[in-house]
């Protein structure tokens, strides 16, 4: 019997790391809407493997608030966008950081027809290999939700 409850407290313990993207497309507009989510310390320890190896992560936890123009390579060097196979940029609107998580805000321009996007993600990639990089597309009448992983960390869908 203890070695049943064990396990589940054992896992539990051990979560793998999640982000969460959210990606927006309103019809007829020119704009993207993403948010992404993801644990504040993992952020920074991805951000310096990322951007700057040789910093140290107390230079990092030490930027009240995390500045935005770094936030924003960050971004578009982790998640990238592709609007009918045409790489865009994204801009970020907004961070909200607390103790334990950073959410993003970003805005993506878009062609006004919009017919497919493909999203590669590799926010964290680098630093685990079991990440799982959730993913739901949103518009008017289209709705798709994906796991990216490292192995798979990329997808197109087509806008309906």
């Amino acid at each position: 019997m203890l070695k049943l409850l064990t396990l589940p407290i054992l896992i539990f313990f051990q979560q793998m790391p999640v982000t969460f993207t959210g990606i927006e497309y309103i019809q007829g507009t020119d704009s993207l809407k993403v948010s992404i989510r993801l644990n504040y310390e993992l952020f920074l320890r991805d951000y310096q493997q990322t951007i700057f190896d040789d910093l140290d992560l107390e230079v990092l936890r030490s930027f009240q608030p995390f500045p935005s123009d770094l936030a924003n390579n960050y971004i578009n060097s982790k998640i990238s966008i592709y609007d009918n196979k045409k790489l865009i940029i994204g801009k970020l609107l907004k961070m909200e950081e607390n103790e334990r998580d950073v959410r993003f805000s970003i805005l993506y321009r878009v062609e006004k027809k919009l017919k497919s996007i493909t999203v590669r993600n590799t926010i964290l990639t680098g630093l685990y290999s079991n990440v799982e990089n959730l993913t739901i597309i949103r518009s008017r009448n289209y709705e798709s939700e994906i796991k990216l992983t490292p192995e798979h960390n990329e997808e197109t869908f087509i806008i309906k």
